[in-house]
């Protein structure tokens, strides 16, 4: 594993989160505790983005504590991946329920299948220190 001298996302690493890589998003629980969820991720260069909805352990939690790090594996070789630790910078529910749709047929090849009812959010997240690979 090396380590990368830069807070912005290497452009090796944009395929993957503009393609189907899955993440393993870790949060803190109020006791401090970690808490891991696998994600979809999307990036618009700057940001790691990640949608969820409202209510869930991973929005309560980064509501509460945006100190967030994430493991990306490519979805061609398993065995590559990146870690990034960062801070959640932004939060909006506009355009969350568009976003979940691309996302979905991104990562299934059909529309988003959840709740109609869902409030769903888009975090985006800064990376903050070196990103590994």
């Amino acid at each position: 594993m090396t380590h990368m001298t830069t807070n912005t996302i290497p452009e090796k690493y944009m395929a993957w989160l503009k393609g189907r890589a899955f993440a393993h998003l870790a949060t803190l629980m109020p006791d401090g505790s970690p808490q891991v969820t696998p994600v979809w991720v999307d990036s618009d260069g700057v940001y790691i983005l990640v949608n969820t909805a409202r209510g869930r352990q991973k929005d309560i939690n980064m509501q509460r504590d945006g100190r967030v790090a994430l493991s990306i594996q490519d979805p061609d070789n398993p065995y590559e991946y990146m870690q990034v630790r960062g801070l959640v910078e932004l939060s909006t529910e506009n355009g969350a329920r568009q976003h979940i749709d691309e996302l979905s047929v991104r990562y299934t090849g059909h529309a988003y299948q959840g709740s109609p009812d869902q409030v769903r959010v888009i975090y985006f997240i800064r990376p903050m220190y070196p990103i590994d690979e």
